[in-house]
């Protein structure tokens, strides 16, 4: 692999890191979080399908070799409303969380 170029948990596809979503088991605490931080890391696309097969098969608890609490899921749900279809980039009316942020921005209109 080249540097700077991560692979997806989920569907496996390699791309730039920065095209990603990161989610991090910071050392030592063991805490997960979104985006920053030191620690293990596990990469997902930002897509509708590898989210919901890394909830449904648990790949993200696998690869960072932790319990994933709900509340890391939801806002990955709610990140996937405010990214674009097919690309990783935001839309400019949602500001970016900040790491670690689990509280949600906008209430849930489903």
């Amino acid at each position: 692999m080249l540097p700077n170029y991560r692979r997806c948990i989920s569907c496996r596809k390699v791309a730039s890191k920065e095209a990603f979503w990161r989610i991090v088991r910071v050392y030592p605490s063991g805490q997960l979080q979104l985006d920053l931080g030191m620690g293990r890391s596990a990469y997902l696309c930002p897509e509708q399908e590898c989210l919901k097969a890394a909830q449904k098969k648990n790949r993200l608890g696998k690869a960072l070799r932790a319990r994933v609490p709900q509340e890391i899921y939801q806002t990955l749900w709610e990140r996937l409303g405010a990214v674009s279809p097919g690309s990783a980039t935001r839309t400019q009316e949602t500001p970016p969380a900040g790491p670690g942020d689990l509280s949600p921005k906008q209430p849930d209109c489903r």
